[in-house]
């Protein structure tokens, strides 16, 4: 279990108090927020800005969250969240103290009341008025902390991929199901109005039948070098930051953004970036579970400590025909098809290329567009924190209106765990240096023993989650 037992049983003993709060509370925002569904989207009374809904909505009717790493991403996402004019960022959570004070004196700036400084996230779980708790913290923290937040009956706003391997993936929807919990995937672009009508028009059939989807990632990223071992600076509690990860000797090249190459914390660029293109690669070819997947590639520009590829071809084969690509290509940025990151759909009468930002086109078979959608403001899909402040806006409040009226989310995560698994299998095959036959009932690898040690993990003892 994550928590020492002495916080499990404070969480199991408060647990029907919490219902009852959070029941209540739950169904007062509902009823309360209906004044702020379309803020972002050019707002439903036109002479008011965001600043303006925030003084019409009392503090009592805001959806109030606690963020979870707030070095980078999860900064820009809580100042997303804070000039959402129906939520408050109620609780920074931070090992490091420097990124912790930034982040508070960030978001203070944009709403008004200060946030608290809640350095252990579990202690957030148990404040009866927080409504969601925002993941933004390394890969091995994504599942265990939205299983915890799960049981403490909070929602999740969890940044991809879904998880760290594919056991915690099942858990983490065992939880879900369980505790009846929503959790809305950071796959923003699920929201993003473009790239879902560039979907729609695909499953409307305008190139046939869509039979294959080339997604790509590329970026210039310096080498890491050898870590050498140091001292931990006081400002950072390193033992919680490892968390439930096995424990390694502090280095000076992991932290903060690093880890992403070791896989004891990190996932690579597969799961890094990779998640995004898949899942939009797999809600276009509207697939789930491959028969075979297959991977090639190493760290082949640097020498150094990274662990992960650099350099990556995953393929993912379905039995309808269809087939899924990826190409990572972390140290060289040449652009594919004119865009740093992307997929392109081939289909029987032509093709659709969506492209790092929220635009879109449709080509014939001839090469000829034959319709293009642009967004007219600017999207750097290699902005590490915050690529597009205002569509992942659309995002946020989908959440939002799934807590307060049903609405479908528009990642959740059955379909985000999904799109995670498939980058999951591709790394397996990767590092296995072998294809892998898959059940494309239920994603799990077929007759193969050596594949099994990577499904799962081993964990710090004490730190295992349970659902």
């Amino acid at each position: 279990m994550l928590t020492p037992s002495s916080d499990r049983s404070k969480l199991s003993s408060s647990s029907s108090t919490m219902k009852k709060n959070k029941d209540s509370r739950r169904e007062f925002i509902r009823k309360s927020l209906g004044l702020a569904t379309a803020i972002n989207l050019g707002g439903v009374l036109p002479a008011f800005s965001a600043k303006s809904y925030k003084n019409i909505l009392g503090a009592n009717e805001r959806i109030k969250v606690a963020v979870m790493g707030v070095n980078s991403r999860g900064l820009a996402l809580a100042l997303n969240f804070a000039s959402q004019p129906n939520s408050e960022v109620l609780h920074v959570c931070d090992v490091d103290s420097i990124a912790a004070e930034k982040c508070i004196q960030s978001v203070s700036a944009v709403q008004k009341q200060k946030p608290k400084n809640t350095k252990d996230f579990r202690k957030s779980l148990e404040d009866k008025e927080m409504d969601i708790l925002v993941v933004a913290a390394p890969d091995h923290w994504h599942a265990p902390a939205a299983i915890l937040a799960c049981k403490a009956e909070k929602d999740v706003y969890l940044e991809k991929p879904a998880s760290h391997n594919p056991h915690e993936g099942e858990l983490l929807l065992l939880a879900t199901a369980k505790y009846k919990r929503i959790i809305q995937m950071g796959n923003q672009r699920r929201s993003w109005p473009n790239v879902a009508e560039a979907i729609k028009e695909l499953h409307a059939g305008v190139i046939g039948r869509p039979y294959m989807a080339k997604t790509w990632y590329t970026n210039n990223r310096s080498p890491i070098g050898i870590g050498k071992k140091v001292q931990v600076p006081k400002h950072l509690d390193y033992e919680l930051w490892q968390g439930p990860a096995p424990r390694e000797d502090f280095r000076d090249n992991i932290i903060h953004y690093n880890w992403h190459w070791f896989w004891n914390w990190g996932t690579g660029e597969a799961l890094n970036n990779g998640t995004h293109m898949v899942d939009l690669a797999r809600w276009g070819l509207q697939v789930e579970y491959p028969s075979k997947v297959s991977s090639a590639g190493g760290r082949y520009h640097y020498q150094d400590d990274w662990e992960t590829p650099d350099t990556q071809i995953i393929n993912l084969e379905f039995e309808n025909k269809s087939l899924i690509t990826w190409e990572g290509r972390s140290c060289n940025g040449l652009n594919i098809e004119g865009s740093s990151v992307g997929v392109i759909f081939y289909g029987e009468e032509g093709a659709i290329k969506i492209d790092g930002g929220n635009n879109y086109s449709i080509l014939d078979r001839q090469n000829k567009v034959v319709k293009e959608v642009r967004y007219n403001r600017p999207v750097d899909p290699r902005n590490l924190s915050d690529p597009t402040h205002e569509l992942d806006s659309i995002h946020i409040q989908n959440m939002f209106d799934a807590i307060r009226k049903g609405t479908p989310l528009a990642a959740d995560i059955t379909g985000g765990q999904t799109s995670t698994l498939l980058v999951q299998l591709g790394n397996i095959s990767q590092r296995l240096g072998k294809t892998l036959d898959i059940d494309s009932k239920t994603g799990h690898i077929l007759n193969n023993p050596e594949a099994q040690q990577y499904w799962s993990r081993q964990y710090q003892p004490g730190w295992e989650p349970i659902v």
